[in-house]
């Protein structure tokens, strides 16, 4: 019998990771002061449908997954406007780098989640994911993207470098 829902899952779990994978790797590019152009719209792109199928599993009311998605949506415009639309000139490359690291952290916060309530051995030490366990590993996960974000801020100015496409 066909479970439409679990493909579903399969899918959005796939573009997830690849959301993941491909942000940590423009991310990369920010420390490196490259802007990856095809990985950074492989990034954005992963991971605006990882938000949107976010939003096709049943609920009954809003979730904190749903408010995620909404931040995420919200970064994720930015993001696309300040690259595309503005061509990070000015303020617009501050602006792409924080909310571009804002919607990779979110969907890893995500993950985090995900694996707290997948994993058995996770989630025996934080079963309600209001443990310690759980509130600290979320908040090195914050305090590593707090200290890749002021880094990338710093160090990213395409412009002073030679444009290289890395796929």
């Amino acid at each position: 019998m066909f479970d439409f829902l679990n493909l579903f899952t399969i899918v959005h779990v796939a573009i997830s990771l690849l959301g993941i994978g491909s942000g940590g790797v423009v991310v990369c590019g920010f420390l490196n002061s490259q802007r990856l152009d095809r990985w950074t719209l492989f990034f954005l792109t992963t991971t605006v449908l990882t938000s949107v199928t976010g939003f096709g599993f049943p609920a009954e009311r809003i979730t904190p997954a749903h408010v995620v998605g909404v931040v995420s949506l919200l970064a994720l415009g930015l993001a696309v406007y300040a690259r595309y639309a503005r061509r990070l000139q000015g303020k617009w490359l501050g602006l792409f780098v924080m909310s571009s690291i804002i919607a990779f952290y979110l969907n890893s916060f995500v993950l985090v989640v995900q694996l707290f309530q997948k994993i058995p051995a996770l989630k025996a030490i934080a079963p309600t994911q209001t443990e310690p366990e759980f509130a600290i590993t979320q908040s090195v996960l914050l305090i590593g993207f707090v200290v890749v974000a002021v880094l990338a801020l710093r160090r990213f100015h395409p412009s002073a470098s030679p444009v290289r496409v890395v796929v």
